[in-house]
């Protein structure tokens, strides 16, 4: 008489049983969640595109609460700009120009120098937007995109100048990982109103412009190039110094804002 076949034990088929619908269950999430980034995807680069325009637009001194943002962008003139020379770019569409995109390009940027690349910059494209408020064909303002390395994070912003150049009128920044509470106030009105008036250049053309650690002292002399700094944040004032002392200087806006000094570049 043959020894009866052993049963498979109901603990094991239960097993089994629940790591398959788990497995199901994981298969089923992760293709709703590839499916909802595909489709949100466009809503996220269109949210990232009018974010920019209202920071572009509040540091041209645009922004209203009740106007469309789209609508209030149209006001402003965007340019490219040749970076090397100065000079405007006619040839290419400010509307699709990715400047972030052109420098992972080697054939469309350049290598930061070592010497210069203290905000960690690495590669920029070659050529750079400039946003212009012009009013009765005159240019009231220069908005100009800056990036470089903070204290956690590549900071992004935008610095508005007046139509000498050289000028600050107000600087923002829109994307970075800073400390909050501390090095976070970059993006805060409060600190960003320090900038009001600052100048960049001295009256050789010399880069002056840079944050202090502390307050900038009482009868300073060079108090028109200093802004105050930020209690806590000492690293993340001094990557704003870099990267706006790297794209205001000559191989950066530099050679742009040379021009429209002098006139060649309205």
């Amino acid at each position: 008489m043959s020894e009866p076949k052993p049963q498979p034990s109901k603990s094991g088929e239960s097993v089994g049983k629940t790591l398959l619908i788990a497995l199901l269950v994981s298969l089923a999430c992760s293709s709703l969640v590839a499916s909802a980034a595909v489709l949100l995807k466009p809503y996220q680069i269109e949210n990232q595109l009018l974010d920019i325009r209202r920071n572009i637009l509040e540091v041209a001194g645009l922004l209203w609460t009740e106007g469309d943002i789209n609508e209030l962008f149209e006001t402003i003139e965007t340019r490219v700009v040749d970076l090397e020379t100065g000079a405007y770019v006619d040839d290419v569409d400010p509307a699709t120009f990715d400047a972030l995109e052109a420098a992972k390009d080697p054939q469309l940027s350049v290598a930061v120098p070592p010497e210069l690349d203290r905000a960690r910059i690495g590669r920029r494209a070659k050529m750079g937007l400039v946003y212009l408020v012009r009013r009765d064909d005159a240019i009231q303002k220069i908005i100009l995109p800056v990036s470089g390395y903070g204290l956690w994070s590549t900071m992004y912003g935008f610095i508005s100048l007046e139509p000498d150049g050289n000028t600050v009128s107000d600087i923002s920044f829109y994307e970075h990982g800073e400390t909050p509470g501390l090095g976070d106030q970059i993006a805060k009105p409060r600190w960003r109103a320090r900038w009001q008036d600052k100048r960049i250049y001295d009256e050789s053309g010399a880069l002056r412009i840079e944050v202090v650690k502390g307050r900038v002292p009482a009868g300073d002399p060079l108090a028109a190039y200093r802004v105050d700094g930020i209690s806590g944040a000492t690293l993340t004032g001094n990557g704003v110094t870099h990267l706006i002392r790297y794209w205001l200087g000559d191989h950066g806006y530099g050679p742009y804002l040379r021009a429209l000094r002098e006139g060649e570049g309205t």
